[in-house]
């Protein structure tokens, strides 16, 4: 039986998501308050929320056929989005909330996140993650 190379992922980005989350706790404080670094560490974990989620129902949808992939890459997608929404709405209620630190935590977390599984899915890593079987690797 083949490992999945979306748990694979998981095991070796989640290490990265406490430091990461602290990084956007500390940098917003820094920048422009607590209340813009807790803002901010939350936008991290937004971020690595949504990919966990992501990887485990891809893992999950793999598993069950092509079509289900497919179904799971397109509605998760709006789905996680749709949720991500809700939660900037509802955070935006509270006071000492700040979006503008959300938001600017989000899009570099993301973009950093993108790059890293860029990376990891490229050259030997590509191989490792697709072709260990599990118990021989």
């Amino acid at each position: 039986m083949r490992a999945e190379p979306e748990r694979q992922l998981i095991r070796r980005i989640a290490p990265f998501i406490p430091p990461a989350a602290a990084l956007g706790l500390v940098g917003g404080a820094a920048l422009a308050g607590w209340d813009a670094g807790w803002s901010a560490a939350i936008g991290v974990s937004v971020v690595a929320a949504n990919f966990l989620a992501a990887a485990l129902s891809f893992a999950w949808a793999a598993r069950i056929s092509a079509m289900a992939l497919a179904a799971v890459g397109v509605a998760g997608y709006f789905l996680r989005m749709f949720t991500i929404l809700v939660l900037l709405i509802a955070l935006n209620g509270l006071d000492w909330f700040s979006a503008v630190a959300f938001v600017a935590a989000v899009v570099p977390a993301t973009v950093v996140l993108l790059a890293f599984e860029m990376k990891m899915l490229s050259g030997r890593m590509q191989v490792e993650l697709w072709s260990i079987e599990k118990g021989s690797g």
